[in-house]
Parts: C-alpha cells; structure tokens; sequence
C-alpha cells in the first residue's frame, strides 16, 4: 500500500494503517493544512470528484474538514478536473480540492490543490502546504464560526458553455461536417459531461464504458494497450473519430477512423497545428512580427517544436508537470501547450489540461480541412516514444543514479544534458529522459527516435546502467 505526499498534493491507495496509505486521518491532516495556508477572502472552497468508488468518502471527509475550519464548500459533486478548476474562478472561490487520482486504478485516490484562480498550487506553495502538514499546528473553528456545505451541479453546462464560446472553436463547422465519433469515458465523469459537449457540437457519438460506478472496465491510463476494446469497436463499426479521457478528463486520446491509435503524443501537437495556423493568420493580418510560442515538458514529442518553427514560432520545453508548464506558458507568453500524456493547456479558456477544450479545437480542425483522422495524422513528423518505467525500492538512491547517468553523458561530444528535471540527454535524431514520478513509485524512462525499436533499445540502455548500479 502507497502514500505519496508532494507539492502537487497528497496521493495513495485507499485502506491500511495511518501514514501508510490514503486514510481519513491522513485527509483531515493535509486538508487542514490547506485550509491553515490558502488565503481567505471568500470563505469559500469548491471541491469537485471524479467517480472512484472511494469517492463519496474521501468527500465526506474533506468537506467536514473544510467545515470545520470555517469555510464555506461548493460542493459540484461529480465534476472532471478542469471543470473544477473553473468552477472555482467563476464563483470567486478562494481555492479548490479536486478528488481524484487521474490515470491511476482504482484503488488509488488524491486530493490536488487549486490556488484562487483555479490554477495548481506552485512548488513553493505545495511544500508550504507539505510543512504545516508536519507541524500539525492547527487550529479549528468555534461552533458559531463553522462553515457550511452548498450543493452546486451548475458547473458541467458551464464549462461546455465556455469551451463553446471560444474563438477557435466552430460550430457551425462542426455540424457541418456531420461527424461521428465512438468515446470511452471509462466508467467515470467523462460520462457526464461528454455527451453534453457532443450533442451541443451535433456530433453523434456512441459512448463505451459511461456507467459512473468507479469500477474502470481496464486500466484507466490511456495508452494503447489498455484501449484494445474501443479499437476494436473502430475496427468493425463507421465512425470518424474515436474518443479516449482518462478518469477525471485532463487527459485526451484520439483513434482513427481505421482502429489506430492517432497517439497520444499527438493530441497536442495536432491541436497546437491547428491553433498556430490560424493565429499566424492573425498575425499575419495584423502585421505582427512577434513569434508565436508553445510550451511542453521535457519528456513530450519533438513533433510539436517542429510543427511551432514550421509556422516561424518559437517552442520552449519545461519541466514535468502541469504547474510546471503553466509557469513557464506564462513566462514566454505562450498560445498553447500541455504535456505529451495528452494533456492540453489553452489559456485562452484557462491555465490546466483540459480534453474538453481539445476535443472541440481537434473537431474544428478536423471539420475544416475535411479529412480522414489517419489523413491528419500523416501531416505531422512521425516519432515513436517508448515509456518504459523502473520499480523503486527503500532502498533506491534516485539521485545517486541520476548523477550516474549524467556522468556518463557530460563528455559525449553529439549528447546535450539538461538536469531541470531528471536527466534528458537529447541527441541529433533522438533523446531519452529519466526523472523520478511525482505520482508513483517509479522512475519513467521515456525515449524517442524514427522507430519504436530505435526508442525502446535506447531506453533499455539507460535502465540497464541503473540495473547495474543496484546490484
């Protein structure tokens, strides 16, 4: 059993002993010292959950917490992730507590922490937030200051409203183009409000897996070995699209109308295409010469800094991380950008992964050029990623190894080393990147060249010189 305190929140698997897993004691503690952190203004918390069975629990517990340190709770109720984060910008919210544990099964849950705007907490914030925890020097309200919990389901039409009001996603071609899509939401929240979105797109859709009952019917990560049934499903019925959202849909997979996998890199690069294409249009009408920039982490595809010079614009890599790419979007005045799990930042809506957003720009996109998926797919350079990852042990020396591997590189004249988060040696055609998870007891080895075997055999080389140093 696993739990995992960090800055982005608090994270583990449900039953077991205190401070051992993600119990009801552990919860009060980290929401207390949330609440002991986040300014007050409003008084008032939204806290939005995804469908895990653990779910009506782990709430419970929260917004007693919340009560009893004097805040008033916004209960939504069954919400994805950036709904929540919306619905704390829109009802003035002096934060949020989203509970979910994202790709994780389904024993897992976590509590993720949302500023005022709607926004993760930054690195300095989550470790404030980690050491009042550790002190445990809490105070708590009086009888007559106590808070109350409101029930607010408003926020799902809320958030399809905004994704419809944005100027880069079309409607009217959407409809126009009659299109058909095949979803998996798998058993949680995407099943809520993903028909919402499609039927006010007048898209038809047939949904797999849309009962909210918390029970994933497979891994609930989207990758391609976890989605062989709606692959299959593409494979024997007419659709033009197929839909994949992790549990609390920040995460955003496409399938092509052939059964393949558009992958999962890819969501963001296409989106970015599109977004970039027409913001140079812009720009172009109104003589504006300053380059357009995009952002991802360190361990996406190289295809989205291709596709960014292609329109004369400028990519910039950050480290793992949502908050970490929102910082560094914000820094460099980005137009969009995400991570290669399939996660999309557009701050023109707001500043977090949201598949809503990239569903209605990826249909725009589509819509417009009239083309088959697999056709828009093969616009883009081809690269393979292989995601391997390494089982950690107590007795793991992460930065003793990550230092290795660094040693072992500094005097290759054709690597270039980065350090901000792990180690990424990128080479002329290719790169790999080892960096510990926030969210699981591994470190991730993913690796990228022309093809997968390429990707894969220099991924297992590095993991094979950790091998060696655990012997």
């Amino acid at each position: 059993m696993t739990l995992i305190k960090s800055i982005s929140g608090i994270r583990g698997t449900i039953g077991g002993r205190t401070g051992d897993t993600l119990n009801p004691l552990d919860i009060v503690k980290f929401t207390t010292a949330y609440a002991t952190f986040i300014p007050r203004k409003s008084g008032k918390i939204v806290v939005g959950r995804d469908g895990r069975i653990s779910g009506p629990m782990v709430r419970d517990v929260v917004c007693g917490t919340l009560v009893g340190m004097g805040f008033d709770v916004i209960d939504i109720g069954y919400a994805t992730t950036p709904t929540t984060e919306l619905a704390v910008r829109m009802s003035g919210a002096d934060g949020g507590i989203i509970i979910t544990a994202s790709h994780n099964p389904r024993q897992w849950n976590a509590l993720k922490l949302l500023n005022s705007e709607g926004e993760f907490l930054t690195a300095a914030d989550g470790q404030q937030v980690l050491d009042i925890a550790e002190r445990e020097d809490f105070e708590y309200a009086e009888v007559d200051r106590l808070g109350k919990v409101v029930i607010d389901p408003s926020f799902d039409d809320k958030h399809v409203q905004s994704v419809l009001d944005l100027k880069l996603v079309d409607v009217d071609a959407i409809r126009q183009a009659r299109l058909t899509v095949c979803v998996d939401s798998i058993n949680s929240v995407g099943g809520i409000i993903l028909p919402k979105l499609l039927e006010r797109l007048g898209v038809g859709s047939k949904f797999l897996n849309a009962d909210v009952t918390g029970d994933f019917a497979h891994n609930p990560e989207p990758l391609e070995k976890n989605l062989q049934g709606i692959m299959q499903e593409m494979k024997s019925h007419h659709y033009d699209l197929g839909i994949v959202v992790d549990p609390d849909v920040d995460r955003l997979a496409f399938i092509s109308e052939d059964g393949k996998m558009f992958g999962e890199e890819y969501t963001l690069v296409s989106v970015a295409d599109y977004v970039l294409s027409e913001k140079a249009k812009e720009n172009a009408a109104k003589g504006a010469a300053e380059p357009l920039v995009t952002v991802s982490n360190l361990s996406s595809t190289r295809a989205l800094r291709d596709v960014t010079e292609h329109y004369g614009g400028r990519y910039a890599a950050a480290a793992v991380g949502e908050v970490n790419v929102t910082t560094k979007m914000k820094e460099v005045g980005a137009v969009i950008g995400g991570e290669g799990n399939g996660g999309v930042i557009y701050p023109e809506s707001h500043y977090g992964r949201d598949a809503l957003v990239g569903i209605a720009l990826f249909l725009t996109s589509l819509a417009k050029k009239g083309c088959k998926v697999s056709e828009l797919r093969a616009e883009f350079p081809d690269y393979q990623i292989a995601k391997n990852r390494i089982d950690l042990t107590p007795e793991t020396d992460v930065d003793a190894i990550l230092v290795k591997v660094k040693e072992l590189f500094a005097q290759d004249p054709e690597a270039q080393v980065n350090d901000i988060d792990g180690v990424k040696i990128d080479f002329a055609d290719r790169w790999v990147h080892l960096r510990k998870s926030n969210t699981e007891p591994i470190i991730r080895v993913y690796s990228e060249a022309a093809t997968m075997e390429a990707a894969d055999e220099l991924g297992r080389r590095l993991m094979q010189v950790v091998y060696d140093m655990q012997k």
